[in-house]
């Protein structure tokens, strides 16, 4: 945990998630935001598992290098009755790969 809002997920990356340019496939990229939309705000004390996505965003900003670890840190914005906003940044060591912003459903 970085911060009472803030916290880091790291994954190490491998061949299986390179793309066939030999860089971190975007795809990858986008579901490990996903993922970590929920793992991180779960880790922090908030209630989201078991919802559901319902908008997402990103913007690649840089190419990921396989055999790297990826760490995704997300912030969250608010939290609402139903709702939680957060925005976060995929990188390998400092450098920015992919922003990514996203809206969950809470579960009932």
């Amino acid at each position: 945990m970085e911060a009472a809002t803030v916290a880091r997920l790291r994954i190490d990356t491998h061949r299986g998630h390179q793309n066939v340019g030999g860089s971190l496939h975007g795809g990858f990229l986008m579901a490990l935001a996903d993922q970590a939309l929920f793992i991180v705000p779960t880790a922090l004390g908030y209630n989201v598992l078991g919802g559901v996505t319902v908008d997402t965003s990103c913007q690649f900003i840089g190419a990921g290098q396989v055999g790297k670890p990826a760490d995704a840190v997300v912030e969250v914005l608010r939290e609402t009755g139903r709702m939680l906003f957060a925005r976060g940044m995929i990188e390998q060591d400092g450098a920015p790969v992919m922003a990514f912003s996203g809206t969950l459903r809470k579960p009932r």
